[in-house]
């Protein structure tokens, strides 16, 4: 099993302040199969899953993109990003790689 599925699921769950019981049956399943997810004993089947993204309101693309720690966040970052005028995002674009190159 890949490690990364359990992990990511686990973090955003944690992230979302909700217990593993709690997630297992708001989505409808028994109240260990988070847990069992999170384990790393079973994957979910593909409606489950479905479930999983919509009750975190991520697309499955998004739950799969391990490198985006926050997708909600993200998503919110890009709707306000798309309302910018193309000075304002180029203006933004040049902040952000300036704060990157003060991180390495």
């Amino acid at each position: 099993m890949d490690k990364r599925f359990s992990e990511r699921l686990a973090k955003l769950r944690t992230e979302k302040g909700v217990s593993a019981r709690d997630m297992s049956l708001t989505i409808g399943q028994s109240q260990g199969y988070i847990n069992n997810i999170e384990n790393g004993n079973n994957y979910p089947a593909m409606d489950a899953f479905f479930c999983i993204c919509d009750y975190f309101g991520i697309t499955p693309k998004d739950f799969f993109d391990y490198e985006t720690e926050d997708p909600k966040l993200s998503q919110e970052l890009l709707a306000e990003l798309r309302r910018l005028d193309y000075a304002e995002t180029k203006h933004l674009l040049e902040i952000v790689k300036d704060i990157n190159k003060k991180r390495r």
